[in-house]
């Protein structure tokens, strides 16, 4: 185990995917939620019908002001709602993802060690890694 997954208190964000507890809070399960229903072929029908029930309301509403003013508001809050909602699901999948590519960059730079004695540039290799994901140095068992 690195240096980084033992210091890994409770109050720190995880650093490797076996410290993700997978708990999500109500918000994040309402965004994932929001997420998959808005990236549905059914989300699009009802933008589509709320677009074909707004568009004869021009008959019915006093001004053509008032017209785009009802659209407008509608998607701006639909939009503005939305954008709040995915931008919670697509953080949450940049860190998933970047957790896992820690923890490959972590079982390579451990690989590489293990094999440096048959192979001594890969310390050198390792060392570029290291530097290059920001993986800690660690110490030598030997």
């Amino acid at each position: 185990m690195t240096r980084r997954a033992e210091h890994s208190g409770a109050g720190q964000t995880p650093t490797m995917p076996s410290e993700v507890t997978g708990k999500l809070s109500v918000f994040d399960r309402f965004a994932t939620t929001a997420s998959a229903v808005s990236s549905k072929a059914g989300f699009f029908v009802f933008c589509v019908i709320l677009v074909l029930v707004w568009a004869p309301t021009i008959f019915v509403l006093p001004s053509v002001d008032t017209w785009q003013l009802v659209i407008n508001t509608a998607t701006t809050i639909i939009t503005f709602l939305l954008v709040a909602l995915l931008q919670n699901t697509q953080s949450r999948s940049d860190a998933a993802i970047q957790q896992k590519l820690n923890a490959i960059a972590d079982g390579l730079a451990d690989l590489m060690s293990e094999l440096s004695a048959d192979h001594p540039e890969l310390l050198r290799h390792r060392r570029e890694l290291a530097e290059a994901v920001g993986l800690e140095n660690r110490e030598s068992a030997g």
